[in-house]
């Protein structure tokens, strides 16, 4: 049986990463390009309507914003909502802001498990996620990919687009990450992506412990 959330609570938002709570517990970030899905994923992954808040408005995010997770292992961790990268309305001084308080908490952050970066399905692959994925590989964070929106597919494009993204990968990765498909709508890739959450935890506390 996959790991299961019995409780999800919003805890603090931050504007910089020496803000965030202690780093005692497992973390996992969630980021993207902006509207992505990114908050109807979290809700979907926490079987909550309205933890994470959504909005059609890109950039709607603009804070590291922690969520408290209760498992059905009787253990608590985070889930992060970052702010998306990419398209936004906002001022470029502000678009500067996100990207340092970004970085700066990617690179400093030392419970950090996995970084989620989320990816359209329905779109073919965009340089700006390439971009974004180098970055943080140069940084060397650990991070995992989900592909979203696949229940506004037709049967085969979210295979071929995906596929076309990982095949993109190639050019400057000698491997794929660890990759997922989801519906915020039909909950396909939960039950994965739990299973993938459980996994983590518990290597991070056989070495907290």
């Amino acid at each position: 049986m996959p790991m299961e959330i019995i409780d999800a609570k919003y805890l603090i938002s931050n504007a910089d990463y020496t803000q965030c709570p202690a780093p005692d517990k497992p973390e996992y970030g969630f980021i993207g390009r902006s509207n992505v899905g990114k908050s109807s994923l979290i809700n979907m992954l926490c079987n909550r309507k309205a933890l994470a808040k959504t909005s059609s408005t890109p950039g709607k995010t603009q804070l590291i914003n922690h969520f408290e997770i209760l498992s059905d292992d009787r253990r608590k961790w985070y889930i992060v909502d970052l702010p998306g990268y990419g398209y936004a309305k906002v001022a470029q001084r502000s678009r500067r802001r996100w990207e340092q308080m970004i970085e700066g908490y990617l690179r400093n952050r030392p419970n950090l498990g996995c970084l989620f970066v989320l990816i359209d399905s329905r779109h073919e692959p965009q340089d700006i996620d390439y971009g974004f994925l180098n970055k943080i590989g140069k940084w060397e964070v650990p991070f995992a990919l989900v592909f979203t929106k696949t229940d506004k597919n037709k049967p085969g494009i979210t295979e071929k687009n995906v596929q076309k993204f990982l095949d993109g990968m190639m050019s400057f990765w000698e491997e794929p990450p660890r990759w997922f498909i989801s519906s915020a709508i039909s909950s396909e890739g939960r039950k994965e992506l739990l299973s993938y959450l459980s996994g983590l935890n518990n290597a991070f506390w056989s070495v907290n412990n």
